[in-house]
């Protein structure tokens, strides 16, 4: 019984020395922080900094559905971009069978833009 406990010792180790790392990276920055004098907010610190202007309704607020449907065309046509490296790559190792399934997936995707700019999934008023 001994020995299978001695066979998660490692495991063991491993997360001790992930806690410990992880709540030093946390904890010293705070520490050092508070005695270097880094810490002393003011409202320059604290305003809004990502957008440039404050939040003005809820978080909970509903978007238009036209935005979720640009966000996935946009992640729709960035994995097209994500294919498009790799397969030019290997391109001498995957020969004509290769060239084909790409222009398979491209008029795929080119279908689906035409689809969407059909619909008027491009449009935004």
């Amino acid at each position: 019984m001994a020995s299978v406990a001695f066979g998660y010792l490692p495991i063991l180790l491993f997360l001790l020395v992930a806690l410990g790392l992880s709540t030093a990276f946390v904890v010293l920055p705070m520490i050092v922080s508070r005695f270097t004098g880094a810490h002393q907010p003011n409202p320059e610190k604290l305003s809004e900094y990502e957008c440039g202007f404050p939040a003005f309704e809820d978080s909970r607020a509903q978007f238009d559905v036209r935005f979720y449907l640009v966000a996935i065309l946009f992640i729709v046509f960035d994995l097209e971009a994500a294919f498009l490296f790799p397969w030019a790559v290997s391109l001498d190792s995957t020969g004509w069978a290769g060239w084909t399934g790409m222009m398979v997936f491209l008029a795929e995707l080119g279908l689906g833009l035409a689809y969407a700019w059909k619909k008027g999934a491009l449009e935004w008023e």
